[in-house]
């Protein structure tokens, strides 16, 4: 599984998701900005995590188990049943004025 940099910070929150709130853009594939790391944060339930390139990977997320979205690569997730969720975007300090 993906790891954060031990050097970003956080800069912004998505609200909390649910199976029926979730954003279709979230359910197909998409990405994050140049510099800017998403951490999926699980409240309950699970997710689905799909690493669309540069190799796929698979992972399924849960509360004991958050997600890692590295800058610009594409990815996607999948509700699996009832989930509560959000996405933490980081980035480094000094491109967390850009990104934001």
């Amino acid at each position: 599984m993906k790891q954060l940099p031990a050097d970003v910070t956080p800069y912004k929150r998505t609200p909390t998701f649910t199976a029926d709130s979730i954003p279709a853009g979230l359910l197909k594939a998409h990405r994050t900005k140049a510099g800017t790391w998403g951490k999926i944060i699980i409240h309950s339930g699970r997710l689905l995590y799909r690493i669309l390139e540069p190799d796929f990977e698979e992972v399924q997320l849960s509360p004991e188990r958050y997600g890692v979205v590295e800058p610009t690569m594409l990815h996607e997730v999948q509700t699996d049943g009832d989930v509560e969720f959000h996405v933490e975007f980081q980035a480094l300090p000094t491109a967390r004025w850009s990104a934001s």
